[in-house]
Formats: C-alpha cells, structure tokens, sequence
C-alpha cells in the first residue's frame, strides 16, 4: 500500500469516475486504473462496483476511505512540518520597531535570534508606531513591536502586551542634575531646556501631553532629533530629554520621576488574518520568551508576558 495509490482512491471514491479522478490527479487514466487495482489487490478486496455508468464505494472501500483520508492528511502534516524546519533555515522575517526600542531592548534579543537561526534573513523598519502599524496592516512587516501612546484601531490586527518601560530624566554627567530630591516631577520641567524628539516621535508625544496635563508647555533647547541625536545632544549639555529607562546604560545622570512616575507599554503587533510562517513565529516566540525572563530585563522594565516579572 502506497500513498499515492490511496491518493488515487480517495479521488475516485470523491469524483466517482476514473477518468475525472485522473484528470484531477493530473496522470493518465490507464495509469490511474493499474495503481487503484494494485492497491485491490493489496488489500484483497474490490473498492468499487464497477457497473458500467455508475461507480460506487464497496463495503470494503467504504471501511477503508476514512482510513485513506486521515493517513494521507498525516503524511501532509509530515512533509508540512519538515518544510518549515527547513524554512528556518532559509526564512524571512520584516520586524518594525520604533527608534528607542531598536537602541535600547532590540539588539540584545536580536542577537541571540540571529545566533539561534543564522539562516533566517531578518529585515528591522525603524519608525513610529502609527507607521509601523499602516505598513503592517498593508503586508510590508511581519510583527512590529510598538507603543500604547500611538496605538490605533485596526479590525486586521492584534497586539499583545510585552512589558511596562519606565520613563526617566536624563542629564549630562558633568551637569548638576535636574533638581536637588531624588526625584522629580512633570511640573519641575517647567522651564528646564529639553532636547526633544522631532514631530510624530512617541516620547515627543508622552513627554508634552504630561507637561499640558500639569498645565504648561515645556521649553525646547533643541528639537526634531532621532534617538541617537537626543542622546548625544544630552551628553553634549544642551539640554535634558524624557527617555525609557532602557536607552540609558550608564552614559547619563538619571533622575526618575516621583510616583506616579511616566511610563509606558510596549507591544507586540501582528496580522491576525495572516497564518505566520515558521521563521515569523520562532521570531515571535523568542521575543516573548526573552521578555519573559525577568532575569534578562533591565532596570525600570516590568514583564507583561505571562509567567514574567519585573526587571530590576
């Protein structure tokens, strides 16, 4: 008994006809014929009456077509499963990430992605979130890892929290920190020059709504700057800046904001129309699984992943 002569059963048994079942298995009648005989003779039954213009399952046929069925949709699974094995090592994936995520928390899980499938070609879209997620409910990224603040509705998405990323002050090493408490609060940048982010950037976003909610607008030393630009612009004096807690490393003096503190929560967005490939998932399961793993969480982070904890 061979699989392509239960495929050859199953498409008379469903067609009823020796010629369209062959037409529909694309190989010639004839040899449609001898391969469903081979297996009759297999089996040492007849599968069908045989009546001319009228073909029909016998009981023995009857009692082996679901047998045919299940073996053949197993043999599927099969090849289906060693195909994606073989797709992680030949796979794509296009990752959309906002600026601070791709500086702070991305590298590290990505370098442990690439070290784990070297062969899965892995394409990062830097931009915010409202964009990532235009390009990934159009088909041009896989998953994209975005923020609360600019989350919008679209019926063709879901995201799924990651964690909570502390937002802090930071200063110039040689320069007297923002305020002499430990730490600040919203109405303290009242005045103090911020090196802020250029228009349409999350963190521009998160930092003016919580000034205007205390009732005033923040003073820009300097603006419309990338992540890396804000950072040097710090470093160099300029200004402070509003940033996650996991850019900072220890270039900066930090000053962290008094409860209830800024944050935010990042997430995880995919198509849920689209089944994922096999690269796509595995890139999907290392995120959660790293952001999981309290231990491997920086400072001012709190795992939302279930089973996870906090960092730091």
């Amino acid at each position: 008994m061979q699989l392509h002569q239960l495929a050859y059963f199953v498409a008379v048994a469903d067609t009823r006809h020796f010629t369209r079942a062959a037409e529909q298995m694309r190989v010639a009648q004839p040899s449609l014929s001898q391969q469903v005989r081979a297996l009759e003779r297999d089996v040492g039954a007849e599968l069908f009456h045989r009546i001319r213009g009228n073909l029909s399952l016998t009981e023995a046929g009857e009692t082996l077509l679901p047998f045919a069925r299940r073996i053949l949709a197993e043999a599927e699974s099969a090849y289906q499963a060693v195909r994606e094995l073989d797709e992680l090592g030949r796979g794509r994936v296009r990752l959309g990430a906002t600026p601070s995520l791709c500086t702070g928390l991305l590298p590290a899980m990505l370098a442990g992605f690439r070290s784990a499938y070297p062969g899965i070609e892995l394409t990062v879209h830097e931009s915010g979130s409202r964009d990532l997620q235009t390009e990934l409910s159009e088909g041009g990224l896989d998953l994209a890892i975005i923020v609360d603040s600019r989350l919008r509705d679209e019926s063709r998405l879901s995201t799924l929290p990651l964690l909570i990323e502390e937002l802090v002050v930071i200063s110039a090493l040689d320069r007297p920190a923002p305020v002499r408490r430990a730490r600040i609060r919203i109405s303290d940048l009242r005045d103090k020059p911020l090196v802020m982010f250029r228009r349409g950037y999350d963190l521009r976003d998160a930092t003016v709504n919580a000034c205007r909610a205390e009732g005033f607008e923040p003073s820009f030393a300097i603006e419309g700057g990338e992540m890396d630009a804000v950072l040097e612009f710090v470093r160099a004096g300029i200004g402070i800046a509003v940033v996650p807690s996991t850019v900072v490393q220890n270039r900066f003096r930090v000053t962290r904001f008094a409860d209830p503190g800024l944050s935010r929560v990042v997430r995880l967005a995919y198509r849920q129309d689209v089944e994922p490939s096999r690269a796509v998932r595995a890139l999907r399961d290392a995120i959660t699984r790293q952001l999981g793993n309290a231990g491997a969480l920086p400072r001012g982070t709190q795992s939302l992943v279930r089973g996870g904890g906090g960092g730091g």
